[in-house]
């Protein structure tokens, strides 16, 4: 893992959420996009040494509009950036972690991202998060 690249934060909805991060918190925000792979639109902040990732559902069967209704608007992950998220991911197989799937997905920004089980990580969502261009 080369650092913790940014923490993602379920939310309703990103036009109500946005202005808290903006103008309270007075965060820079970097972009806004939709993965439509995901079902998910999100909007990236500069926090300085990390970005946050606020996440909004496009649709109900969104992973994302289940957490809110299991657990409510927070943090949902934490993502680490890696280099090549193929060999991470098979080398973590290997030592017994389980992964939400097999082969990484397209994620926002341009990377390719992969999910560690929370039950092999203390109940914590970890992302695995490879840019492979020069996004967000």
């Amino acid at each position: 893992m080369k650092q913790v690249d940014h923490i993602g934060i379920a939310v309703h909805s990103i036009e109500k959420s946005l202005p808290y991060y903006t103008e309270t918190l007075q965060l820079s925000l970097i972009a806004i996009e939709e993965v439509a792979q995901q079902k998910v639109k999100v909007a990236f902040l500069d926090a300085g040494n990390v970005k946050l990732e606020l996440l909004e559902a496009t649709e109900s069967e969104s992973p994302i509009a289940k957490f809110i209704a299991k657990r409510g608007e927070g943090v949902h992950h934490i993502a680490f950036g890696v280099e090549n998220i193929r060999a991470r991911m098979k080398d973590l197989k290997e030592n017994g972690v389980q992964l939400l799937q097999e082969e990484p997905k397209k994620g926002a920004g341009g990377a390719e991202v992969a999910f560690l089980h929370p039950k092999s990580s203390y109940g914590v969502l970890y992302e695995l998060c490879e840019k492979t261009t020069t996004g967000e």
